[in-house]
């Protein structure tokens, strides 16, 4: 700045004396101190964003909090006894963290017992004989009863060929869904996009055509023996069937021996469903000094799948979440704007907290200035995404896009697309709905497996996240988004 300073005062010098001189050294005066105001300020941002940084990086505990999670709570499968242990966890800790008030707010939630591991394998083939499959059952899956259901797949890329093949194709069978993720998509959550309908919806279309159950591809990129759960959506009544995932390798292998003639499977899984029970949303809020009425959130889903430990998904983004009012502590800042931490029940299997939230935010008429989801993962920070209603989405946005210079130097940028699950319902209320970025091409090698264990979530990339969100709401805090 002060080069720039001294050239241009140079320049002032070189003007003769005279009213018109005179007013247009004093504009030009006025004009070079409004434009210092503002490097000046953001020199001041860029200093408390650095403090963030270095102060998550050396004195962050969010990767001791995710530890504890996951190893003395563990998979916290939404109405089972660990995700009410989770609930009772995180609010005893949220109350050491220095919010104003820390509540649960109720929810009811789905109750899905997986029961015994499910089993699968091929059965006398031609080529192989009998070899099993690594197998899992979908979430929110029936069972088959305790002799399984045995039957010839046919293999399908798309529900589409479901229909086309109609009763005639596929009545009596198991229908084999393996379409894979493209490979081409450099960000994996969209091809995790173009390829999840076969394992949410497969069941349901597959049983309007008589099929006795269905064997979906596993969501990953890469060739390997884990299964992958996750949700399947709600069957049409009467027509119930069983669905299970199979690992990509063992995919391969049966398209492979598809290709040589018939494959007969033979399939055992043990999922129900028991009562709904009542569950929390665990909620820290500190009310705002200056806009009390605008509201800042920042959460993450406490639920997780119950293989596995739920680290990165989503134990990641609650700790994340968590960090944020503790760095800000650490650096001075008291929140201007009302902000809330919210641990949200039940994203992986219906979305009940994220509703009940919503919807109370709603009836009480609250604004949501933003809203910041942390539901991708504890790797290396890639930037945000934002989404928001189209007539305030545009000067949102652009407000973001002016403090690119100040995050640029952490390797974070902004582009548009979606936020998070739990806050979507947030979109009407006219605020900015952020989803947390991080570098997807690790994400679905643990994503709804066994392997998403805490040992597999790198300490330092889970400290820059903590820092990349901390410092995007502190800027969003302190100077607004309007």
């Amino acid at each position: 700045m002060g080069k720039y300073c001294y050239l241009e005062f140079s320049f002032l010098n070189n003007f003769r004396p005279g009213v018109f001189g005179i007013v247009k050294r004093s504009l030009l005066c006025a004009l070079l101190f409004i434009a210092s105001a503002g490097i000046n300020a953001q020199g001041g941002d860029a200093f408390t964003i650095k403090s963030i940084y270095d102060k998550a990086l050396t004195e962050g505990e969010c990767y001791d909090w995710l530890r504890h999670l996951c190893k003395e709570v563990g998979p916290r499968l939404a109405g089972s006894p660990a995700a009410e242990a989770a609930v009772v966890s995180m609010q005893r800790l949220m109350d050491t963290l220095g919010f104003d008030t820390v509540y649960l707010q109720p929810c009811m939630v789905p109750c899905w017992d997986r029961g015994a591991p499910a089993t699968g394998r091929i059965i006398n083939n031609a080529v192989v004989g009998t070899e099993p499959l690594r197998v899992i059952s979908l979430g929110n899956t029936v069972g088959t009863g305790p002799d399984g259901i045995t039957g010839s797949l046919v293999e399908v890329f798309s529900l589409q060929e479901v229909e086309d093949l109609g009763r005639a194709g596929v009545a009596g069978k198991i229908v084999f869904f393996n379409r894979p993720m493209d490979p081409t998509q450099l960000r994996t959550f969209n091809a995790y996009g173009g390829a999840v309908d076969q394992r949410a919806n497969g069941h349901v279309v597959a049983a309007r055509f008589g099929a006795k159950g269905v064997l979906v591809r596993s969501m990953t990129t890469g060739l390997d023996d884990v299964p992958h759960t996750g949700a399947v959506a709600p069957a049409e009544e009467g027509m119930v069937i069983p669905a299970l995932s199979v690992s990509t390798n063992d995919a391969e292998t049966i398209s492979r021996l598809l290709r040589q003639g018939e494959v007969r499977v033979h399939l055992q899984t043990n999922g129900r469903f028991l009562a709904p029970v009542p569950s929390f949303n665990v909620i820290g809020e500190v009310r705002g000094s200056t806009h009390p009425e605008e509201i800042v959130l920042v959460g993450g889903h406490l639920d997780s799948w119950d293989v596995g430990e739920g680290a990165h998904d989503d134990g990641a983004g609650i700790v994340h979440a968590l960090q944020v009012l503790p760095l800000w502590r650490k650096i001075g800042h008291r929140p201007r704007r009302t902000f809330r931490c919210v641990l949200f029940m039940n994203e992986e299997n219906g979305l009940a907290g994220g509703r009940a939230y919503w919807e109370a935010s709603n009836a009480k008429k609250e604004f949501h200035l933003a809203a910041l989801e942390s539901d991708s993962g504890g790797f290396t920070p890639r930037g945000f995404s934002a989404q928001g209603r189209d007539d305030v989405f545009t000067s949102d946005y652009r407000k973001v896009n002016d403090w690119l210079p100040l995050l640029e130097p952490y390797g974070l940028t902004f582009f548009t697309g979606g936020s998070g699950a739990d806050i979507s319902g947030l979109k009407s209320q006219g605020g900015l709905l952020i989803g947390f970025r991080p570098d997807s091409q690790r994400y679905f090698d643990f994503h709804h497996t066994a392997n998403d264990v805490f040992e597999n979530v790198n300490k330092r990339e889970l400290e820059l996240g903590a820092a990349a969100i901390t410092s995007l709401l502190y800027l969003i805090d302190k100077h607004g988004l309007r």
